[in-house]
């Protein structure tokens, strides 16, 4: 499943060589590999090859890139949750719906959903993205619910153990998945949706 992009926000030109896209991108690579607190303008500076008063004619604050950067994985999952196919049918078939897209959603912003899923809510950016995080995981946790309700998936296991489990699992890929290797993004969706199922399925 490929997961449509929320609409971009007109792209800001800077220095010849870049623009905000590329230099956000070597940022959220720079905050994964040292921390968001621990990276410096002038760190990105040095990796990007070009002064600290040239990233700010992309963006005008080391938060904004954080800004930035959580919209980018917060917007593809909201996105998913609010697809026709979240809300129409049953439950179960939601669920699954919505966990394809959440896995389509990581493994096509990795480095966007790992930021992310590392934040400790230390800034007010990180406190809202979390706060957006949380909604979300909730609606799947209502979702796992209610297809627990119709009766399509297992009863007799704690749906609070349920929810953790599934996103236990999927929020690891983050940690060992690699683009481009022999494992595509579809057939690891499938392989998730297997395991998930095949286990909660009333037999």
């Amino acid at each position: 499943m490929t997961v449509a992009e929320p609409t971009p926000s007109p792209t800001r030109r800077g220095r010849p060589g870049y623009d905000q896209q590329s230099v956000l991108a070597v940022a959220v690579t720079a905050f994964n590999r040292h921390g968001y607190e621990a990276t410096s303008m002038g760190m990105l500076a040095e990796e990007l090859g070009i002064s600290k008063s040239a990233i700010y004619h992309h963006v005008p604050s080391k938060g904004d890139l954080l800004r930035l950067a959580l919209d980018h994985a917060l917007g593809g999952l909201e996105a998913v949750l609010s697809a026709p196919e979240a809300s129409v049918g049953a439950a179960d078939a939601r669920l699954e719906f919505v966990l394809r897209g959440t896995i389509a959603v990581l493994t096509e912003r990795l480095s966007f959903v790992t930021l992310l899923l590392r934040l400790r809510g230390n800034t007010e950016i990180e406190r809202e993205a979390l706060e957006r995080r949380r909604t979300f995981d909730r609606e799947v946790a209502a979702l796992v619910d209610a297809a627990r309700h119709e009766g399509s998936i297992r009863s007799d296991i704690d749906p609070r153990t349920t929810t953790r489990l599934i996103f236990g699992t999927i929020n690891s890929i983050v940690e060992w998945y690699r683009p481009g290797g022999p494992l595509t993004a579809g057939k690891l969706a499938d392989d998730v949706i297997v395991m998930v199922f095949d286990g909660l399925h009333r037999r």
